[in-house]
């Protein structure tokens, strides 16, 4: 296993990372769950994350006893706020100090833990200040519950102003976490080069469109009803991923069959990243920050494809 920084930080974490969205607390049973996490472990996987909202708070409960034990120093973990959790009240919901405040007491508590290495805001609030919500990540941060803030599908724009709002209160937006994958590469055009530009990472969800680009699915067959495409709380893309774009997936299949190989099983793409500019390279460019950046697909066989859902993280 190897180990990539995130951002423009000293912060590393697994070029692996383990996630738990549709799995713990839901679809898997807690002692496979937890042997999943075992092995996760056992093959040097050290990051795991989740959040809040997944299976309403289940699977950070679960994700906690699976850990329970091992090292804290020796793993990160990320979740993230903004879903409604609990009983779902007028509250339970968004990027307000109040919701921030108890969600991370909350998310401690589930995970056994005193902190999580990075904190992430789920969804951007419309109906919040982002000066509120910065304000209390950094309050979150100075706590020292919280070691590390980072974002979930935001846009570009959004990426843009929270950071500029957050070095302002002394705190730095270090990782955004979007949809990628060769089906969807939305983040190419405007979210990829704000973040290269501010030095932060692309910490990917669904790599491999849920088995999608493994031929795992054929035309005309029905995608399980428990596929995250298929759930209320599904992200943006699934339905075309696992719908409408099933053909390419099962294109690449057939065409590995008649070469007589297998399709592609493993990660895809997962982290678009900057190299750290050396100090004085980056005075002498006038601006703060990486001074290039590329994208690189990493093709890795993974036995987490579908159960622990693989991110391939990678920092260039």
């Amino acid at each position: 296993m190897q180990y990539r920084y995130v951002g423009n930080s000293g912060f590393k974490i697994s070029e692996i990372t383990y996630g738990n969205w549709v799995t713990h607390g839901s679809q898997v049973e807690n002692d496979q769950a937890k042997a999943c996490v075992r092995a996760a472990l056992d093959s040097g996987i050290t990051t795991f994350d989740t959040a809040d909202v997944y299976a309403n708070t289940q699977a950070e409960t679960v994700l906690g006893e699976a850990l329970e034990g091992e090292r804290r120093e020796s793993l990160e973990i990320l979740t993230k706020v903004f879903g409604p959790t609990g009983p779902k009240g007028h509250n339970d919901v968004g990027l307000s100090r109040k919701h921030i405040m108890e969600s991370i007491n909350g998310s401690l508590t589930r995970l056994q833990t005193d902190y999580v290495d990075i904190y992430q805001a789920h969804r951007f609030d419309y109906e919040t200040p982002l000066d509120e919500t910065m304000r209390a990540f950094a309050d979150l941060v100075r706590m020292g519950k919280v070691l590390y803030v980072g974002v979930s599908e935001w846009t570009a724009q959004q990426i843009q102003d929270g950071h500029d709002l957050a070095e302002d209160l002394g705190i730095h937006l270090i990782s955004n976490q979007p949809q990628y994958s060769m089906l969807w590469r939305v983040i190419e055009s405007d979210v990829v080069p704000v973040c290269v530009s501010l030095g932060m990472s692309q910490i990917v969800f669904s790599p491999i469109a849920q088995g999608v680009l493994t031929g795992k699915y054929r035309p005309g067959e029905q995608a399980p009803a428990g596929l995250a495409g298929h759930r209320r709380e599904g992200r943006r893309g699934h339905d075309q991923a696992v719908d409408e774009r099933r053909r390419p997936g099962a294109r690449t299949a057939a065409r590995a069959a008649r070469r007589g190989g297998r399709p592609f099983h493993g990660t895809v793409g997962g982290r678009v990243g900057a190299r750290r500019t050396t100090m004085s390279r980056a005075r002498s460019s006038g601006r703060r920050g990486p001074s290039r950046f590329m994208t690189m697909p990493q093709h890795r066989r993974s036995s987490w494809m579908m159960i622990c859902w693989p991110r391939s993280t990678r920092y260039l």
